[in-house]
């Protein structure tokens, strides 16, 4: 089993936000969680990046949000990096503020750090400096400060969320019943064939107007989201336990190894036995 640990963040709830600098960063730090949020900023390195079932390589610099108890973790050279750790508050803003017209980029953006959000280089590039600074900036000033790079961050272009839904059991349709009973009938019926007819008359609806609902709650289409729980369970599985691969790919629904390595590879970027190779070369750092 992979060490995962619960971290104790020295954020207290007398603090807004926290900017921890790390200079001569060592990336010793197993894959951990917390309740807080948290927006990392790595800098000279290069190496790996564990967001949920997401391992992916990272070069020279990397600026990701992570949401509350999304396991995560880094792994680099260490020559001369540096990591700028901001942690603030899940009620950072409150839910009526959030909700109010010029909040809800903020309001979206964190709704996505559930599964990791990945900016992109050119946003990496123009928000660095002000997220260096906010080291510099004491009171009421460092928080709007702070409020301005995270709502600056919510209308960039190019974010990548990176973790799949099922590794962090974030729905942002769970208020929906029809869609809760779909989740819970595909996690339940995983390692079965599965088909878009047999769910849409559980919900009493027709496929299509079931394909279109679904697309609709979702932002997905059916085919899509299916696929990334398969993979998501594949890669916990990878990840979590120490069964084969053949096991693991059955366990998921895949009738074959061959198309199970090839969607495994075209979500995640490596096959499964890559992945497993790179997450346990991570929790050795």
């Amino acid at each position: 089993m992979t060490r995962i640990v619960r971290e104790i963040t020295p954020l207290t709830e007398h603090d807004f936000f926290i900017v921890l600098d790390h200079q001569n960063a060592k990336f010793d730090f197993p894959i951990h969680y917390h309740p807080e949020y948290e927006l990392n900023l790595v800098l000279h390195s290069e190496g790996k990046r564990i967001i949920g079932d997401s391992i992916k390589n990272y070069d020279s610099v990397d600026l990701v949000l992570i949401g509350p108890n999304t396991p995560h973790a880094w792994s680099g050279n260490t020559d001369n990096a540096r990591v700028i750790t901001i942690q603030f508050q899940p009620n950072i803003l409150s839910e009526q503020t959030l909700n109010r017209k010029a909040s809800l980029p903020i309001k979206d953006l964190l709704n996505k750090s559930k599964l990791g959000v990945l900016f992109s280089e050119e946003t990496t590039q123009n928000i660095t400096n002000r997220i260096l600074k906010l080291s510099d900036v004491s009171g009421f000033d460092s928080f709007l400060d702070f409020l301005s790079i995270l709502y600056d961050l919510s209308i960039s272009r190019n974010q990548l969320t990176l973790s799949s839904p099922s590794y962090v059991d974030q729905f942002d349709t769970s208020k929906s019943r029809r869609i809760k009973m779909v989740n819970q009938y595909l996690i339940d019926n995983l390692h079965n064939p599965i088909k878009i007819a047999d769910v849409a008359e559980m919900v009493n609806m027709s496929s299509s107007a079931f394909s279109h609902f679904f697309k609709k709650r979702t932002q997905r289409a059916f085919s899509d989201y299916l696929l990334d729980i398969r993979i998501g369970h594949a890669a916990r599985s990878l990840v979590e336990t120490e069964k084969n691969i053949s096991e693991i790919c059955f366990e998921s629904g895949f009738n074959n190894i061959s198309n199970f390595n090839r969607s495994f590879k075209k979500l995640e970027g490596c096959t499964p036995r890559e992945f497993r190779s790179q997450q346990k070369l991570i929790t050795k750092h």
